[in-house]
């Protein structure tokens, strides 16, 4: 199994270079079909367009040509972390405050393996959530599993495009 934080040590300065901020680094899909998944974006848009995962692809293959830190063969996957983002970093759960998230614990926590609830802040050791029907709760962000943000229409709204330039050329197959 691949060592992610050998390998997000080796992506981060690629990515800082072409101006994008690492979000997640994942690998997965076991023998079958490995794959190393990163989530980048722009911090000033929050987004990523086709041509950075082009720009970090390459970057990336062209790196990892060189080092080959990945023993067995891979696809490589580059995308945006979409709307309903994982939250990995500290940053995260400060700059989505106000959003509602779900939290997937690592061992269970009041008795519950998981929490949905609104984000009110952090404090870079945990995370105050607003939880339905048990009022704030304190998360320790060590004992955190995994975290995404859930789809709501505030949520869509507040992560509209900044430009829809092209949106009316896109055409479907079908």
């Amino acid at each position: 199994m691949a060592d992610i934080a050998a390998l997000t040590t080796l992506i981060e300065p690629e990515a800082k270079a072409l101006g994008l901020d690492v979000v997640r680094v994942a690998f997965f899909g076991g023998k079958s079909d490995p794959t190393l998944q990163i989530m980048a974006e722009r911090p000033d848009t929050r987004q990523l367009d086709i041509s950075d995962c082009e720009a970090l692809s390459r970057r990336i293959s062209e790196k990892f040509d060189e080092l080959d830190p990945i023993e067995e063969a891979y696809r490589l996957e580059v995308s945006s972390p979409g709307i309903d983002r994982p939250l990995t970093r500290v940053q995260d759960w400060i700059d989505w405050a106000g959003f509602d998230a779900r939290v997937k614990m690592a061992s269970p926590l009041n008795g519950r393996k998981q929490f949905d609830g609104r984000i009110i802040a952090s404090d870079g050791d945990s995370v105050t959530l607003g939880v339905n029907k048990l009022g704030e709760v304190a998360v320790p962000l060590a004992q955190i599993a995994s975290a995404k943000l859930i789809l709501t229409d505030a949520l869509i709204k507040a992560t509209a495009p900044l430009s829809t330039e092209g949106a009316d050329k896109i055409q479907l197959e079908g």
